[in-house]
């Protein structure tokens, strides 16, 4: 007789803490089956990478210890997930495979329907559980803000007592970082993934660098210092948004801690953000399309789908001839994060310097981002990209930038070398410095570094024109409307012109 079991089938959730799917599979009491499936066709995606698994990777070799503690080590497996459970069907006797909603890319999402298809013709009852405040089959956007309210003040879900073990299963290898199936090699450093170091930066982050949150959170050199570094943890699930929300609150309202004022209001900021971060992966739950199409259709041709390669291959290699640009981008390249206003300005400059659709950057950025959240992602490149009909259009100076958030140039002299020699005085724009500097330099403008991709003001004043057409057609503002009623924030009164928060207000990679 097969032994009975329930399988817990883990994605973006990679954790046993506050994990409702793992929490009823054990409270039936039959064994279970903690799996993790390693699908090579996603790997062969435009949106992954190595970096991805070099963190998940982490997370896989801290969750199988966790569950081992329980009684159940992790399964690790590759191939198709309706195969791996076909298999395991006929070895025992599945009572139910329970998972977490997840709100990803297309492929995920076409994914889960064929599974869920998959176990209703056989007749495998599929259990699936709301994952942080992201709500499934949402019919209004109107009290979606309570609905989270009452998500996050719900008790944690604790790990359950014990798991059953399963009878004669091998656990797996876990693929190595290095295997050929993830892509490209990672150029640079990946942030450690886990549980263990998930809950060393968010104790750290509470006690000690949350106090230069709000003063350095735009800055490039100091951000990764004093933001959480907690985007990834909840990307990939190490960390519940509850969690995270609940460790804050009870931190603030602590007796025993003695706050100064930046410090709370930094860590009222940063809850805040963690509000805005489940209101962002919200709108890919309600719309699956915003990965492809254009929230307002006005914008959908605006951009040729191919731009300039010349133009995205300098963007993407950070050869623009813009020193801040170009800084972020090879830190970014180098390290896997950076800070959201930084990000912004990345997509700003790609998307009006250089009118590349945000369909064709995005997936460099998906690729490099350790903290790659399809919500979140889509939802920013729209906005930063000024297609969305709801949001105000926010276009980044460079040079501007790069005055007010490195004045002294040490991050830009950090990432490009080739201006370690240049003055403060001209660190900023190079290109403006003479023959005879330039050579005191020993930086070439056009040779040793390359002069500006494009002129500022004419690129800016083009793109104006061309938003500005868009906004003259037919019926575009009703289809705004739209847009918003669908996807927008309702922080401000209905009375008001459906916009959202700027987004210079927001920090979701936290």
């Amino acid at each position: 007789m097969k032994q009975p079991i329930n399988i817990v089938w883990y994605k973006r959730d990679l954790r046993v803490d506050d994990h409702a799917a793992l929490h009823r599979a054990a409270a039936s009491g039959v064994a279970v089956i903690p799996l993790y499936v390693v699908e090579p066709e996603y790997w062969q995606q435009n949106f992954s990478s190595r970096r991805h698994w070099h963190f998940i990777y982490d997370c896989l070799i801290d969750l199988r210890q966790q569950t081992a503690a329980l009684g159940q080590p992790l399964v690790v497996r590759v191939g198709e997930i309706q195969n791996i459970v076909s298999e395991l069907h006929k070895a025992y006797s599945i009572n139910g495979v329970y998972a977490h909603e997840e709100s990803g890319n297309q492929w995920t999402y076409s994914r889960d329907k064929a599974f869920i298809s998959w176990c209703r013709q056989h007749k495998l009852p599929f259990y699936e559980y709301q994952n942080n405040a992201v709500v499934r089959r949402l019919k209004s956007r109107d009290h979606w803000a309570q609905l989270r309210e009452a998500t996050m003040s719900q008790p944690l879900i604790p790990p359950p007592e014990q798991i059953v073990p399963v009878a004669g299963l091998a656990e797996g290898k876990i693929p190595l970082p290095d295997d050929p199936m993830f892509g490209d090699s990672v150029q640079g450093t990946v942030q450690q993934g886990g549980r263990f170091a998930a809950t060393a930066a968010l104790r750290s982050f509470l006690t000690d660098r949350s106090a230069g949150y709000v003063k350095h959170i735009s800055r490039p050199g100091t951000a990764d210092q004093y933001c959480s570094r907690l985007s990834p943890h909840l990307t990939w699930g190490s960390l519940s948004v509850r969690e995270v929300v609940k460790a804050t609150n009870s931190f603030l309202q602590s007796p025993q801690v003695s706050l100064h004022h930046s410090q709370r209001r930094s860590l009222s900021a940063f809850s805040s953000r963690l509000s805005w971060r489940c209101h962002f992966i919200q709108k890919l739950e309600d719309q699956p399309q915003i990965e492809f199409k254009c929230m307002h259709s006005a914008y959908e041709t605006i951009r040729p789908l191919e731009g300039d390669l010349s133009a995205y291959t300098a963007w993407a290699e950070g050869n623009t001839g813009y020193p801040l640009v170009d800084a972020c981008m090879r830190s970014l390249i180098h390290r896997g994060w950076i800070t959201f206003r930084m990000r912004a300005m990345l997509v700003s400059f790609a998307s009006y310097h250089l009118w590349l659709d945000w369909r064709q950057t995005g997936y460099h950025l998906a690729r490099l981002f350790t903290d790659y959240e399809p919500g979140i992602h889509y939802s920013q490149l729209q906005m930063q990209s000024g297609v969305t009909g709801i949001n105000a259009v926010r276009i980044y100076n460079p040079i501007k930038q790069s005055h007010e958030q490195d004045s002294d140039g040490e991050f830009i002299r950090r990432w490009v070398p080739e201006l370690r020699q240049v003055p403060n005085s001209w660190i900023h724009e190079p290109w403006l410095m003479s023959k005879t500097l330039q050579t005191k330099a020993q930086c070439m403008i056009g040779t040793d570094y390359p002069e500006p991709i494009v002129d500022h003001a004419r690129a800016i004043r083009s793109a104006r024109e061309k938003l500005s057409q868009a906004r003259k057609q037919q019926d575009y503002k009703t289809e705004a409307n739209q847009v918003f009623n669908k996807l927008g924030s309702r922080n401000r009164p209905q009375s008001r012109k459906p916009m959202e928060k700027p987004s210079t207000q927001m920090s979701l990679f936290l």
